[in-house]
């Protein structure tokens, strides 16, 4: 392409400080480096852990940045040493890079990377080392990708390529939210058939869990949240019961206890809050029952008494769904294509890259399950 081994000056929304709104600026992209992938971003969806660095773990040092880590584009160009990707390509960006060398990526029971940004800089959300600026300062690439740009960046082990019929402004889900909740019940729980299931919080990613649930064969599969409009929805996905803890007037645990002799057999905390943590651990059933942490959260201590673990549950986290990311993306690409899960009924809003704060606000008020910014043609 004609803009190889040039600096690229495009669109972006920019977060140049916490809790303030994204201010659209022209940025510079410089060309890849050693290893390095140059991204046009076609689309991306708007997710929780956007809003949670903007808006909660507020660490000044994770700023100025550029949001987003849920997109989708096509390779502009690429960088020496790189012979996995041509210019064209369809690619998922990854915010959990698999180098294939490390002892985790060498090992089968966890999708960790050493050469991830997470190893050494979880707390700002992003690796100091950035290929944009913005008004002759660095901006950081937020999870290592940056889809809130036309362009971005990125090291080829945080790169999936997908097939070339792949729709961008849908797959693009499947690099963040739809991956993490569907894995998380099919692989970090590991939901059996005929089991019992309580899914906590109906974002995307609590609906893809229920998903998850209902894929692997879960006979019920409760779906717990505040918003009663989320119900109708989680009906879609496979939910057979909806509960709002406000309508009673005792811990949903107990309810749940009741209505399951005693608990459910798997449930998922989808929301990032530690007492929603916790209400997920006690919801399930003694002896075996499993729950899992999805929902990231990284600014409160969680707490259970001993008791539930010692009666024999077992509390575990999932992040990014325990999918091993360069492999099993363009499966799960593969997966909605072939219509073994469902990506379009997520989309509520499609937006453009322009309207990204009100994308916000209508993730922060609960009034939608996932907007799509179209970022380029």
């Amino acid at each position: 392409m004609a803009t190889a081994g040039k600096v690229i000056k495009c669109r972006a929304a920019v977060a140049w400080e916490p809790n303030a709104p994204l201010m659209m600026e022209e940025i510079e992209v410089a060309p890849p480096q050693e290893g390095e992938i140059r991204i046009k971003i076609v689309a991306t969806g708007v997710c929780h852990t956007d809003l949670y660095h903007l808006f909660e773990g507020k660490d000044k040092r994770g700023f100025p940045t550029v949001l987003g880590h849920e997109g989708a584009g096509v390779v502009e160009s690429v960088g020496p040493g790189v012979t996995d990707f041509k210019p064209g390509d369809k690619v998922i960006p990854l915010f959990i890079s698999q180098c294939g060398e490390c002892r985790f990526c060498k090992c089968p029971k966890t999708n960790l990377c050493d050469r991830n940004w997470t190893s050494n800089n979880h707390n700002i959300m992003s690796d100091p080392t950035t290929r944009l600026t913005c008004r002759g300062q660095p901006i950081l690439q937020f999870m290592g990708t940056s889809t809130f740009s036309e362009y971005t960046v990125m090291n080829q082990i945080a790169v999936a390529k997908i097939q070339d019929d792949a729709p961008l402004d849908r797959v693009c889900l499947l690099g963040c939210g739809i991956a993490t909740g569907y894995g998380a019940a099919v692989n970090t729980a590991g939901v059996t058939p005929g089991s019992v299931c309580a899914v906590f919080g109906l974002g995307a990613v609590g609906l893809a869990a229920v998903m998850g649930c209902k894929n692997a064969g879960a006979s019920r599969i409760f779906a717990v949240d505040i918003n009663e409009k989320k119900s109708e929805k989680a009906k879609v996905f496979g939910a057979t019961d909806f509960l709002n803890p406000k309508a009673y007037n005792k811990p949903i645990s107990e309810v749940l206890a009741e209505m399951t002799n005693g608990g459910v057999d798997f449930s998922l905390e989808c929301v990032g809050n530690t007492e929603v943590m916790r209400s997920a651990l006690e919801s399930c059933v003694k002896g075996w029952g499993v729950s899992v942490m999805v929902g990231w959260t990284d600014v409160k201590d969680f707490s259970a008494r001993p008791i539930q673990l010692i009666s024999g549950k077992t509390w575990k986290g999932s992040l990014f769904g325990g999918f091993k990311s360069k492999d099993s993306v363009p499966k799960l690409v593969q997966d909605y294509m072939s219509g073994k899960i469902k990506l379009d009924e997520f989309i509520t809003h499609k937006m453009s890259l322009e309207q990204v704060n009100d994308a916000i606000n209508l993730m922060k008020t609960g009034e939608c399950i996932r907007s799509i910014l179209n970022i380029s043609k």
